[in-house]
């Protein structure tokens, strides 16, 4: 059965996607070494100890994403996370940097080492370099990848392959995105802070609703109607005489139909985003994914519509797995 990697935010939504039946839960500290770094999110040391302790009572894994790039000379606070995760009991760390990853094999040898996603490593030349170097046993596989791709690129590797499956979705190359730090001067990659809401402003004007991020126009919708979030990549673009979603809509990933392919194409594990979510959000979404892995390991129809109201603008897409993105 596929793994199911299910997003963790607080120690009250870690409890809830444990309690749901996730068989690995994902979270990270409470500082700028992880990409969810918001007010009101993350772990102490004390939580994180705490709540791997509840995961493993309950059979469930607890991987710890320190997954931003370290600043030159400040590389202390990130190898402090990484034997912080080990101390805690961590089954394993999600990083991206080289340097981080070189000194976690080296300082730390027993601790299972999984490449993020922000690495954007999505051929196998780079995944095999990762493994041989540094030992790498699992790759988060970034969002611009179709079902064939991921199953060519896992006829040539030997790690352990994840994928996510449901939630935001980063239209770029992650690892790569400036935008976001262009608008609001920190960075989802250094900062892991992407369209911050200390950033974030809502105003009427001329009888419209316009949502701005650090100042910059992102959307403007007609009065009464749904005013999106400003996420800078899924806002509005005038590009010649076009003007719209230039890169994506303002919807959510689901590939719910597409796990018995994902499966087939030797997909290891299935990751739901979400760590700035409510702990009902992940409770309900965890269910209904631990559902649909169950039914496809039985080769059982994948049941359909149980998220749609969970999902951005309630629409959704599959993304880049079937290349109806654009």
């Amino acid at each position: 059965m596929m793994e199911l990697v299910c997003p963790a935010g607080t120690p009250a939504a870690l409890r809830a996607a444990v309690d749901a039946g996730a068989h690995a839960v994902y979270c990270g500290f409470a500082d700028e070494t992880n990409a969810r770094n918001f007010p009101g999110l993350n772990f102490s040391r004390e939580e994180m100890a705490e709540g791997i302790a509840y995961a493993h009572a309950r059979g469930a894994k607890v991987l710890v994403a320190i997954n931003t790039f370290p600043r030159a000379g400040d590389q202390p606070i990130w190898h402090r996370a990484v034997a912080d995760a080990e101390r805690c009991g961590a089954d394993a760390v999600i990083l991206a940097d080289l340097g981080l990853l070189a000194h976690a094999a080296e300082r730390h040898p027993g601790l299972r080492l999984h490449l993020s996603v922000q690495a954007a490593a999505a051929n196998p030349d780079a995944i095999n370099l990762y493994a041989e170097a540094f030992g790498v046993k699992r790759v988060v596989l970034p969002r611009v990848l179709t079902v064939e791709e991921i199953t060519a690129i896992n006829r040539e590797i030997d790690v352990e392959t994840e994928v996510f499956v449901f939630g935001g979705l980063c239209v770029m190359a992650e690892g790569r995105c400036s935008l976001s730090s262009y608008a609001t001067g920190l960075s989802p990659n250094m900062n892991g802070v992407c369209s911050p809401a200390s950033h974030v402003a809502y105003a009427e004007q001329s009888g419209a609703q316009e949502a701005r991020l650090g100042g910059f126009l992102i959307h403007r919708t007609p009065k009464g109607a749904p005013v999106p979030y400003p996420t800078l990549c899924k806002g509005c673009f005038t590009s010649g005489e076009q003007t719209g979603h230039i890169f994506e809509d303002p919807v959510s990933l689901d590939a719910t139909r597409l796990i018995p392919a994902l499966q087939k194409a030797g997909v290891r594990a299935l990751k739901i985003e979400g760590r700035q979510r409510s702990r009902a959000y992940v409770g309900q979404v965890v269910r209904a994914f631990c559902a649909a892995v169950e039914a496809a390991d039985k080769g059982q129809p994948m049941p359909e519509g149980l998220l749609a109201k969970l999902t951005e603008g309630q629409a959704a897409t599959t993304g880049a797995y079937a290349k109806t993105w654009r």
